[in-house]
């Protein structure tokens, strides 16, 4: 999996600029731009439909498990789900092969329409993360640059002050 590119202002800008044209003629409430771990890139609409960041996880979950369920059956995976409920309904489309957008909608809409406006925007969307993974701004985050430790000593204050203490696994 590439890394998450590092977004500025002005790349939000650009994602939010089509995202929003895309809900505006899918007549959908909310679209999130995921990776395929489930952290969130990008979002536009409504954010009170859901917890975002809950949705982003658990449909990287559906779209991992599913892209599973599609190799058993010789494909390479199946670039779209679609969830219907009664009021509320989810379409999943793979952007590239790192990232995934979720569109949620309600009844004042179809599947076909958003799927429809979707393929358009997931290619848009895919050439901007393209552009910025490639010629970015130098900056990137990867999970394997997080760590747990400490980069600094530990510092102690008691009845006399302030101490520098060594870590105990220095």
């Amino acid at each position: 999996m590439n890394s998450i590119p590092v977004l500025t202002i002005e790349d939000v800008a650009t994602l939010d600029g089509v995202l929003g044209d895309f809900l505006k003629k899918a007549e959908a409430e909310l679209t999130v731009v995921i990776d395929r771990g489930g952290n969130v890139i990008s979002q536009f609409g409504d954010m009170s439909v859901m917890d975002v960041t809950i949705i982003a996880a658990l449909a990287a979950g559906s779209f991992a498990a599913t892209r599973e369920l599609a190799r058993r059956i010789g494909e390479i995976e199946f670039n779209a789900l679609y969830h219907q409920g009664n009021g509320s309904h989810m379409f999943m489309n793979s952007v590239d092969d790192d990232t995934i957008m979720i569109t949620v909608f309600g009844a004042g809409t179809t599947v076909g329409l958003v799927r429809f406006y979707s393929a358009t925007a997931a290619q848009s969307v895919a050439a901007i993360l393209k552009s910025l993974r490639h010629n970015g701004h130098g900056l990137t985050f990867d999970a394997a640059d997080v760590s747990t430790r400490p980069s600094s000593p530990i510092r102690k204050i008691d009845k006399v002050g302030l101490h520098n203490t060594p870590r105990p696994d220095a």
